[in-house]
Formats: C-alpha cells, structure tokens, sequence
C-alpha cells in the first residue's frame, strides 16, 4: 500500500501506487470567466494535504504463518519465507524481499531491486490486534526518499496460530509524510506539460501526444497526458503498454488543488486536495 500512497500523492504520482508498490475526475464548476485564469493556476508547486487523502478500495490482506508471509491483496500477490532473508519476487518495484519477525506484534519488510534497497516498511500491530500501524521509507526513485507513517484498522481477522499481522486491513490514516512524498511541480506551456517531485521523478510529455517515460522510475511506468477540461488534465500511466492508472488534476477558483488517482491493478481510487506553494 505504501507504493500506491506515494505514488497517488507525489509525482510519481504519476505515479505508480502499488505495490506493493499505492491510482474517475474531480470535477469544479467553475463560471466561464474563470476558466483561463484555472488553467493558468494549475502551474506552480504544490503540496498535497495528507489529511484530504480519501480511500477507496478492498482491504489490504496479508498472512504471516508457518514461517511465510504472503500479500495477498498486492498486485502481482506474492509469498516469501519470513527467516529475514532476501529471496526473489517477481514485482513491478522490487526483484528480492525480506520479512522478518522483530516480535510478536511487529514485522519488518525490506525489498530491493538490482541489489539496491528500494524500501523499507515496519508494521507493528496493536495489544488488541485490531490497530495496524506502519512506517515506511521508499527510495526507489533517485532524488530524496519518500517517507510516512500510515495506521490500518482491522476489518478481517488474523487464522488462528497466525501472527497478528495477518488478516485484512481497512487504511484509516496517513501521517508523517515528508516533502519528498507530497511536493510536485507542474509546468505547462502551449501544448508542453511538466511534473517533476523532488523524489527524482520526472516527465516532459506533450498533452495530447503518446506516451513519454516517466525519469526515476524503476517499473518502466510512461505517463501521456491529455485535456480533461480548460482547467483540468489527465495522466494515463502505463507498464509494458497496458494502462495501470490514471490521475485527474484539476485547478480549482479557490486555488487548490484536486487530484483523483485511480489504480487498474488493485481496483484502488484515491482522491486528495494540494495547496500552492509558490
């Protein structure tokens, strides 16, 4: 779920979510008079407000059991032994996966990919089971790591003799997220439309055009950009040629920022509100 956080949130945002590595259109009525001064609005930088972030989506599952952990609501699901060792895994972010048991409510995830580390993710689950709270470092992309702290309530419970990390989570709140996981820079000239994030990631492509790679992003992920409105656009992000996601920004007369990112992989929607920062 981190992956889809950070990538429905940042530029990535662009952004990938998934997970394993966490993307339909606000929409603004907005009279006529004001709809160039909207897309004119839309450039600058901005910072998403993480407490705006609304969630929806099936429950996050996973189960830790006889010496294995596997995601099962991650997208490819996947398993792995749980000895702290690293062991392959076939995923868009990450070629080799460790878990390992700190204690009986917490659970350290590490994966890499190439042989680098690409995040980290501990999850430590509450004395009555039903809170699940997590911290997370992505640095996968090459500029600043993304970084955040997230709680999941329990919606599923855990089979008998699985550590309590197992069952199915429903996210209820995200928190801590640096700059590297919020901030995003849009600049639009004529038909030429940029988003960069100090996360390292990148893309220059023209709106309407084809499909552009997105810089720093280890999936492969290309984003193409079309018009949704005089003051709205639509990013469509995809690997391999199929489409994974898409992300709706529209500029608003009250100056904010609103974004729907929807995730084909997982089913996911996520919608959130920016303010500028300059």
């Amino acid at each position: 779920m981190r992956k889809i956080i950070i990538g429905s949130l940042a530029a990535a945002s662009l952004l990938a979510l998934s997970a394993c590595n966490k993307q339909p259109a606000a929409s603004s009525n907005e009279a006529a008079s004001n709809s160039a001064a909207a897309a004119t609005g839309i450039k600058g930088t901005w910072k998403a407000d993480i407490n705006s972030v609304q969630f929806d989506q099936k429950p996050d599952e996973m189960l830790l059991q006889n010496g294995t952990f596997s995601c099962k609501s991650c997208t490819p699901a996947y398993s792995v032994p749980a000895d702290g060792a690293f062991h392959p895994v076939s995923l868009p972010y990450a070629d080799s996966d460790s878990v390992k048991v700190v204690d009986p409510h917490t659970v350290t995830e590490t994966a890499k990919k190439g042989g680098k580390q690409v995040s980290v993710t501990t999850m430590t689950v509450s004395a009555d089971g039903n809170t699940l709270n997590g911290k997370f470092t992505d640095s996968s992309t090459p500029g600043t790591p993304g970084t955040g702290e997230f709680t999941e309530t329990r919606v599923g419970a855990a089979p008998s003799g699985a550590h309590p990390v197992s069952g199915q989570w429903k996210p209820t709140k995200l928190s801590n997220f640096n700059d590297a996981a919020l901030t995003f820079t849009v600049a639009v000239n004529g038909d030429d439309f940029q988003l960069s994030s100090p996360d390292g990631t990148s893309y220059d492509a023209k709106v309407g055009g084809g499909d552009v790679p997105i810089k720093g992003d280890i999936a492969g992920t290309t984003a193409a950009v079309s018009k949704a409105g005089d003051n709205s656009y639509k990013v469509t992000r995809k690997r391999g040629g199929k489409v994974v996601g898409e992300t709706t920004y529209t500029a608003g007369s009250d100056g904010k920022l609103s974004a729907e990112s929807h995730n084909e992989l997982s089913g996911s929607t996520l919608k959130w509100t920016a303010t500028k920062q300059s």
